[in-house]
């Protein structure tokens, strides 16, 4: 298990370099983040957007020369340049620059030179919270709304098989709610139920330790659970936490931000290949964690 950023990169960097095809990258936090991911032997970048800008910016920021760049003024012809890049093979991962999400989020599902594979999209962020002896992921606060249990297990196979790319072999996995009794009252939790049920008869394709219904402070206190009564194999040592719903996983991501000082990194996965869907008002720094997120999700073989 990861404990802090650094490991993460410095994993990232004992596996040699991804290509990585940045989509509107004429923005000075994202090419300071391409600089820094360059600069770790993380990735080599191909830029795609307004060509003598982005060059210009190199120059200042002591980008090589040798970069490649492709020139599109269009945010959404550069956006889908970008996708092309990867659906072609000539890149191993998408990161999203000054571009509207909506906008990116159509080229990467074009029909034609899109990243679809099937199956259901979702997105996995990763948090440093100070104080914390390891890296908490979570998923899906960005993107499914409202899931279903056939779509909370889609999202937990795209979580599993990224982590298993990280070199996590058997990550144990915390499925919240607000309690520990199943009741039909409360949905979430009859579909944690159901998922631990899934993984001991071996329907996840990755090995795992899943738990559920269990609630926040069980997963991450042992003290909790003991207090409670409640014997778990995972608690204090959660590597993964299924959210019941967007907002959920909306408030304890900003929770961790705004109240624990805590750092976050995210991709989206159940695409062909990594992407990067960085905000546009992120740091470099955070932009630079999520590449490497990206790279290590990254499927080499």
């Amino acid at each position: 298990m990861f404990k802090n950023y650094q490991e993460m990169k410095e994993k990232a960097r004992t596996l040699g370099k991804v290509k990585m095809s940045v989509a509107v990258a004429h923005d000075r936090d994202v090419l300071k983040a391409v600089k820094m991911a360059l600069d770790e032997g993380i990735t080599d970048p191909i830029l795609v957007g307004n060509g003598p800008v982005i060059r210009e910016m190199m120059a200042e920021m002591g980008l090589p020369e040798d970069i490649e760049v492709l020139h599109e003024e269009d945010d959404a012809r550069a956006a889908l340049e970008a996708v092309k890049l990867v659906s072609g093979g000539k890149a191993d991962i998408l990161m999203k620059g000054l571009v509207n999400t909506s906008v990116f989020m159509r080229a990467v599902l074009d029909k034609e030179y899109g990243l679809r594979t099937g199956r259901l999209l979702s997105h996995l962020a990763v948090f440093e919270t100070p104080g914390s002896d390891r890296l908490l992921f979570h998923s899906d606060g960005g993107i499914n709304v409202a899931p279903d249990l056939e779509q909370k297990k889609e999202i937990l196979i795209n979580a599993l098989l990224a982590l298993k790319e990280m070199g996590l072999e058997k990550p144990n996995v915390a499925v919240l709610t607000a309690n520990e009794k199943v009741s039909d009252k409360m949905p979430a939790t009859v579909d944690a139920a159901e998922l631990v049920r899934m993984n001991n008869e071996g329907v996840f394709p990755v090995p795992c330790v899943v738990e559920g219904p269990i609630a926040l402070d069980v997963a991450v206190d042992p003290h909790a659970a003991e207090h409670k009564g409640i014997t778990s194999e995972i608690s204090g040592k959660v590597d993964l936490v299924l959210l019941p719903n967007i907002e959920a996983g909306n408030i304890m991501g900003k929770t961790l931000i705004y109240f624990g000082n805590s750092k976050m990194a995210g991709i989206v996965l159940g695409t062909t290949h990594p992407v990067v869907l960085a905000s546009r008002a992120e740091t470099a720094e955070g932009k630079l964690n999520s590449i490497a997120m990206a790279a290590l999700a990254y499927k080499r073989n």
